[in-house]
């Protein structure tokens, strides 16, 4: 059995590409049974070991919304931390933004919604009114020294509302980025994009000015097209890509929201293609299947069921 792709080097692409990690807060957070604390700080530790740069730790979110990430206090001060390898943490308000800086965090990540119905859903709060909240989040941040991330959710199509029309999307992506977030990640929560319509909102964004360099992509596969869907974002010069472990992960609020784009899928297909990642693949399918056995269920990811032999 082949270990690792072909590689055939494709024009147009990336040289490189960050693997922005979202295993252990989004691939997790929609878990039923709660995993116990030294596993999650495993995970990242393995994750990190593997070659991963950027590993998205936790949310500082109120137990109530979230159980399953109740533990983000003990887990930040049990996890291995390594030189090089930034951790960040979603916040949700300047609550959340306080109990970041109490515990070092120097990388943090909002989360807003292109639609009004998800963000009364997921923040009860409209669109406009998630802005209101955010503002005071970044501008604190960026006082204090910290990287900010944007999450845009329901980017291409809302369960509630149908297709997003992809001015709102850039409408609203654009008020998060002059909030002063230093890169947007662009989500497809509930999978339903499709090539055209990533390329179609990557154009969109260029044409009001805003480039690859200030954008990432999020792809769950509920439809099958995560890959495809990176592949149309690669071609327009999107150089990071979130994905989670093993294909975990679900939104709480959002019920049709399956699995995120699987890490070892993401980097089979990258390194494939030619363009660099740091990741050590075969680390990284053994820690995809070791996390499926602590969840006691097979992982989706199909390069992990592929080379551990599930």
């Amino acid at each position: 059995m082949m270990r690792e792709p072909y590689t055939v080097p494709t024009p147009g692409l990336p040289e490189r590409v960050t693997v922005y990690e979202v295993g252990p807060r989004d691939g997790l957070q929609n878990e039923a049974a709660i995993v116990p604390v030294e596993v999650k700080a495993e995970l990242i530790g393995r994750l990190a070991a593997a070659g991963l740069t950027t590993i998205e730790a936790t949310s500082l979110v109120h137990p109530k919304w979230v159980p399953q990430l109740a533990d983000a206090e003990q887990l930040l001060g049990a996890m291995p931390r390594r030189a090089g390898v930034r951790y960040p943490v979603l916040v949700p308000n300047e609550r959340g933004l306080d109990r970041a800086l109490a515990l070092g965090v120097t990388d943090i990540a909002i989360f807003g919604s292109a639609t009004e119905t998800f963000a009364q859903r997921n923040l009860n709060r409209s669109v406009a009114g998630q802005m209101e909240m955010f503002a005071p989040v970044v501008a604190r941040a960026r006082q204090e020294g910290m990287r900010v991330r944007g999450y845009l959710s329901m980017c291409y199509g809302d369960p509630w509302e149908g297709p997003t029309p992809i001015e709102r999307t850039v409408a609203v992506g654009r008020d998060l980025l002059a909030l002063g977030c230093d890169e947007l990640s662009l989500g497809d929560t509930t999978g339903v994009a499709t090539p055209g319509h990533v390329a179609a909102l990557l154009d969109a964004f260029a044409a009001c000015d805003v480039g690859p360099g200030r954008l990432a992509v999020h792809f769950h596969d509920t439809y099958g097209q995560a890959l495809a869907n990176t592949l149309a974002a690669l071609q327009r010069g999107i150089t990071v890509v979130d994905a989670s472990t093993g294909g975990l992960g679900g939104c709480p609020f959002a019920e049709s929201a399956t699995g995120n784009l699987a890490t070892e899928d993401l980097v089979w297909m990258l390194h494939g293609l030619g363009v660099q990642t740091g990741v050590d693949l075969a680390a990284l399918v053994e820690t995809g299947a070791w996390m499926a056995a602590r969840l006691g269920r097979p992982s989706p990811s199909r390069v992990v069921q592929a080379l551990s032999g599930k």
